[in-house]
């Protein structure tokens, strides 16, 4: 999507050390970037940050007109007057107004921006985590929600300002505090200038892919009728998370339906096969996609 929006960033502290004969860099040990700003016509009006070794130091507040330490402890060793980056706003919204009455408006390509979920530590069931979603090569105007089970979630919630990068592409990291559980499922609702619709970023503490939806049946008899009777039969599908296990109705046989029975053993261990004694069976890849469409409503609702 091409939108007509008007966005500079002002003032990158760019600093590159050359050896006194103008010929080899030299590769420096730690990089500072100090009075990193932005102005924008479109959201949020503007941002200022410094930065050491790729780490935020701090970024002022420009409503509140404060300054917000990335961590309290740095407010101990180091002070920063605010009124210096409110007027570095000040002059980037003028230098941008200047720059919109000369320029002819062309149109800006917006990227779309690289999303990935992941936790913060491995997984254990009840034991508190953090799921981090890091949105990368991107302008800086971008909208992030956090979602459980289709719900916004608004605490423990937290986010980085606008990171720049060398290429002038932006990054931010989003944090979600959480008590894992296998019920749950999470998103990461990213809204940007380039996306015709918001993107959901899925993380859950058991994934299968789609082919699986209905390969596994537990039958709750100890044996299978090859009559024309009606077996009640208890189905789970793992990649919906359903906390209950679905009744329904399956009547066997059904051509191509089943490949293979074995009466009375343990299925895979699954939060939701809980059967007593069960018959494990599994669906042939032709009728797999056929009951998926058939079941995938049922474990929905």
């Amino acid at each position: 999507m091409v939108l007509n929006r008007a966005l500079i960033l002002g003032a990158f502290a760019l600093t590159t050390m050359m050896s006194p004969c103008g010929g080899e860099d030299i590769v420096a040990d730690h990089v500072g970037s100090y009075g990193t700003e932005i102005y924008q016509s479109h959201g949020p009006s503007g941002q200022y940050t410094q930065e050491f070794d790729g780490d935020e130091l701090f970024y002022v507040d420009l409503g509140k007109k404060e300054t917000v330490w990335r961590l309290p402890m740095f407010s101990q060793f180091a002070g920063f007057d605010p009124q210096a980056a409110l007027s570095e706003i000040a002059t980037a919204k003028h230098n941008l107004d200047v720059l919109t009455k000369r320029s002819n408006f062309t149109p800006v390509i917006n990227e779309v921006p690289e999303v990935t979920v992941f936790s913060k530590s491995p997984m254990v069931l009840g034991q508190p985590n953090t799921l981090i979603c890091h949105m990368d090569n991107f302008p800086p105007v971008i909208n992030i929600t956090w979602l459980k089970n289709g719900h916004a979630v608004t605490e423990g919630v937290s986010e980085t300002s606008f990171l720049p990068k060398d290429d002038h592409s932006f990054l931010k990291i989003g944090y979600l505090t959480f008590l894992p559980s296998d019920d749950d499922v999470y998103d990461c609702k990213v809204e940007h200038w380039s996306l015709d619709e918001p993107l959901l970023k899925h993380w859950g503490m058991y994934e299968f892919h789609p082919f699986w939806y209905s390969l596994f049946f537990y039958q709750a008899q100890n044996t299978l009728s090859f009559g024309p009777s009606v077996s009640q039969s208890k189905a789970c599908f793992p990649h919906f998370k359903v906390s209950k296990i679905i009744e329904t109705f399956i009547r066997f046989p059904k051509p191509g339906a089943l490949s293979f029975c074995s009466m009375n053993t343990t299925p895979p261990a699954h939060p939701h096969a809980q059967a007593h004694k069960p018959t494990f069976c599994i669906l042939t890849f032709i009728t797999s996609l056929f009951q998926s469409l058939r079941f995938q409503p049922l474990c929905q609702s």
